[in-house]
C-alpha cells in the first residue's frame, strides 16, 4: 500500500508562485509513475504534470513553461513548482502514484487547494 500526502497549497495572486509537495510512504517499491492532477469545480480531473515510466516529464499544454515537476528520491517526495499563476489554475491539486504488479493500481492523496486571485 502507498500513502500520499500533499501540502503547500494556499492562496496566491495572479502572477505569483506556490510550491506543492507530495510525500509517499508505505510500500513504495515498484511505483512506475508519479504525477500531479487537478480538478476545478464542475470539471473533470485532468493531468497537470507527470514523470513517465522512463523518467521523462510530460505537462499539460496549459501549464507548459510555468509549472515544473521535480523529485527527491531520497525523501520519496515529488514537487510541483507553480509559477506565473493564473486564476484558471484554481483547483484542488492531487498527487498520483501508479503501480503495476500484474495489475495497475493507482493511489491518490487527499488533495491540496490552490486558489489564485485576480
Amino acid at each position: 500500500q502507498v500513502q500520499l500526502v500533499e501540502s503547500g497549497g494556499g492562496l496566491a495572486q495572479a502572477g505569483g508562485s506556490l510550491r506543492l509537495s507530495c510525500a509517499a510512504s508505505g510500500i513504495i517499491f515498484s511505483i512506475n509513475t508519479m504525477g500531479w492532477y487537478r480538478q476545478a469545480p464542475e470539471k473533470q480531473r485532468e493531468l497537470v504534470a507527470v514523470f513517465t515510466k522512463g523518467g521523462s516529464t510530460n505537462y499539460a499544454d496549459s501549464v507548459k513553461g510555468r509549472f515544473t515537476i521535480s523529485r527527491d528520491n531520497a525523501k520519496n517526495t515529488v514537487y510541483l513548482q507553480l509559477n506565473s499563476l493564473k486564476p484558471e489554475d484554481t483547483a484542488v491539486y492531487y498527487c498520483n502514484a501508479e503501480k503495476f504488479l500484474g495489475v495497475r493500481v493507482d493511489y491518490w492523496g487527499q488533495g491540496t487547494q490552490v486558489t489564485v486571485s485576480s
